[in-house]
């Protein structure tokens, strides 16, 4: 059977041209599968795994019919999680639209509100944005959302994730009830159905695999590990001796783990690693992605904020220096190698602690990590971090003191065996017009003697 190709779209010759300058002439299987759906105008909810190609498949389709706008209001709306997926999405649209007049704007929090209020001065067809700061400009009258034709929500799972629920309700509240809503996350969840029964007129699901499926492209091993400082030891082990390691990303689980790691790689190998979290400037986060995708550095330490929807191309190995706790994280993380029909290579650092999550992990997937014996060389360091040492509750010391010499009742201490006398009103007898009370007694009982 002939392979379809985006020719076979009937797409603009203009956005086909630009495929092309990108070397993309074939479509992924869910590019294939959602033209059709939507196309017809219906809504649509895809479900696939992470590193398919969700992009182009919904924007293919929706550039496919656009119209400019006269109003100058955005016809398209895309909303995604991340103010990283704002820019990479922006990029794309910019790309594909680069022979058509089509006015594209970025816009996500942590920037000025200000300043983003006027990139709407000459008009915006498709906007793209992060739920909080499209509503807020949405309130300030920056845009409005009156004109949307087609709202498209990237990586719906993880916006109800991140608690972005408000913020979507109130969004779809501001715009006209006949528009097309498409839909795309890597995994059904009851947050996304109850949203879907609630909001979205019976949508034509277009389903690439079940949820929670790796790609199969990627090999997945292991290693079981006495504890933190013991992974750092196996990652510089690995690093020194794995040349292939050429374009890494590392995975913690929180920022101050992903710092500590970032402090002693940086210590080991100067100037090769960047990090990457929720604490660094929009700026720096986007300049050491540049890097990173350019090849300047040799890999990228972080938390599961580089987990979804991001498109770093040839990425060698994903490491997980923790086992994420949430199983789905797991799919999301090793996504980022083994894109776009390459190998990739997921490697997973397991204390005895974190067992039970990447049994989690193997039960959603229903495969098994296969585990590879501890180097000989790498020396296991018995030091444990803060967050390893457990937990001991002590006794309160002043509880402890006051249980000294047996029962619950004992005697007072000499200095504490004093009367009450109920206050300092009944202790000092007060002023009544100015003099003192008791003076007043013995001028009365004088006058009396005389």
């Amino acid at each position: 059977m002939e392979k379809l190709t985006f020719a076979d779209f009937d797409l603009p010759v203009k956005i086909l041209n630009v495929l092309a300058d990108l070397e993309l002439f074939e479509p992924t299987p869910i590019q294939e599968k959602s033209l059709k759906p939507i196309l017809s105008g219906r809504d649509v909810m895809g479900i696939a795994q992470t590193g398919t190609g969700k992009t182009l498949a919904y924007l293919l389709p929706v550039l496919k019919t656009w119209k400019y706008s006269k109003s100058g209001n955005p016809t398209v709306l895309i909303l995604v999680p991340t103010r990283e997926l704002v820019v990479q999405v922006t990029e794309i649209i910019e790309k594909l639209t680069e022979h058509i007049t089509a006015r594209v704007i970025g816009i996500y929090g942590g920037k000025n509100i200000n300043t983003q209020k006027l990139l709407f001065n000459d008009g915006c067809d498709i906007l793209v944005g992060t739920p909080g700061r499209v509503m807020d400009l949405s309130i300030d009258n920056a845009i409005s959302l009156k004109e949307v034709q087609k709202l498209i929500i990237d990586e719906f799972d993880e916006m109800l994730n991140l608690g972005f629920r408000p913020q979507l309700t109130h969004i779809f509240e501001m715009m006209k009830e006949k528009r097309q809503n498409i839909l795309f996350s890597a995994t059904m969840t009851e947050a996304v159905d109850e949203m879907l029964d609630e909001y979205f007129a019976s949508p034509i699901e277009i389903s690439l695999a079940k949820s929670g499926t790796p790609l199969e492209k990627i090999q997945q091993t292991g290693y079981k590990v006495e504890n933190f400082n013991t992974k750092i030891n196996l990652l510089e082990h690995l690093l020194k001796t794995n040349s292939d390691m050429s374009k890494v990303l590392i995975f913690n689980n929180n920022k101050r783990h992903a710092d500590l790691l970032f402090t002693k790689i940086e210590e080991l190998f100067p100037e090769e690693f960047d990090v990457i979290h929720s604490n660094k400037s929009q700026n720096y986060r986007l300049k050491a992605m540049k890097r990173f995708e350019n090849g300047e550095v040799r890999g990228l330490i972080t938390t599961d904020v580089m987990a979804r929807g991001l498109d770093i191309s040839d990425v060698t190995h994903v490491i997980n220096f923790e086992v994420p706790e949430v199983p789905e994280q797991y799919i999301h993380r090793i996504g980022r190698t083994g894109r776009a029909d390459k190998d990739g290579i997921a490697i997973t650092f397991v204390t005895k602690k974190e067992e039970t999550l990447l049994l989690d992990i193997e039960l959603l997937m229903d495969k098994e990590v296969q585990f590879i014996d501890f180097p000989e060389g790498v020396k296991i360091n018995p030091k444990k971090i803060a967050a390893e040492e457990e937990q001991i509750v002590m006794k309160n010391p002043a509880r402890a003191k006051l249980n000294e010499g047996g029962g619950a009742f004992h005697d007072k201490k000499d200095k504490n065996k004093k009367e009450n006398w109920g206050g300092p009103s009944k202790r000092k007898a007060p002023k009544k017009f100015g003099a003192n009370r008791a003076q007043q007694k013995a001028k009365t009982k004088a006058k009396k003697k005389k």
